[in-house]
């Protein structure tokens, strides 16, 4: 992300980047697979995954399913550090290319928003590979999201008491 870029999204919510990862890190499907987060800014994510044999597909490579879903969730959550404390957001359509066989140590998924708008937001995401101190980039993507203002990025009530 360019200095330009960075300095045309002013968060709504001082506090944007503890609110993002306490999000985040009430995701169990990325505690699952050791998804961590990296760096927060505003219209800015990163989603880093290590690799384990779980997360292979049959050759040995990081499963495409995995680089789609961080690359999802790196999107969104580039999106949701711009919006206001009582809003969340919610992922409307993903196009995700694999570029290259995700053969490595690591993803990393770093995203940035292209347009935050009040009805749609639009994210693009690079997703590299490390492998040997070099990063490849594996796959490229294109979130779109609909920021859901009054519905705040907590559990609802009825899953909170399940």
């Amino acid at each position: 992300m360019t200095a330009a870029q960075a300095a045309s999204f002013v968060p709504r919510t001082p506090s944007f980047e503890a609110r993002t990862r306490d999000s985040f890190s009430r995701q169990g499907f990325m505690a699952h697979i050791g998804a961590r987060m990296g760096r927060v800014e505003p219209g800015f994510c990163e989603i880093i995954v290590d690799f384990t044999p779980d997360l292979a597909q049959q050759h040995g490579y990081f499963h495409g399913g995995l680089i789609g879903t961080i690359a999802d969730n790196a999107g969104a959550y580039a999106a949701f550090t711009l919006l206001p404390e009582d809003a969340s957001v919610l992922t409307v359509e993903y196009k995700r290319k694999l570029l290259a066989p995700g053969d490595g140590e690591r993803l990393v998924a770093r995203a940035r928003t292209l347009r935050a708008g009040k009805r749609l937001s639009v994210s693009q995401v690079d997703v590299f590979v490390a492998r040997a101190g070099a990063e490849l980039l594996c796959a490229t993507a294109l979130v779109t999201l609909m920021p859901m203002s009054g519905f705040p990025d907590r559990p609802s009530r009825e899953s909170a008491e399940a």
